[in-house]
């Protein structure tokens, strides 16, 4: 489960680097960033626990 885990952080990464870019230059899509936070932060809480 920690690859889900690790899979969520870059995710959220990315959403979040997007959303930055998305106030500083208006691109199409960037909606979507906000939606890759959520799906991110997501994996993050299910993606287990540290053993």
């Amino acid at each position: 489960m920690q690859g889900i885990r690790l899979l969520g952080g870059g995710v959220t990464a990315l959403g979040v680097a997007g959303y930055v870019a998305g106030v500083a230059v208006e691109y199409p899509g960037r909606a979507f960033a906000v939606a890759a936070v959520m799906l991110g932060l997501t994996l993050v809480a299910v993606g287990g626990d540290r053993r």
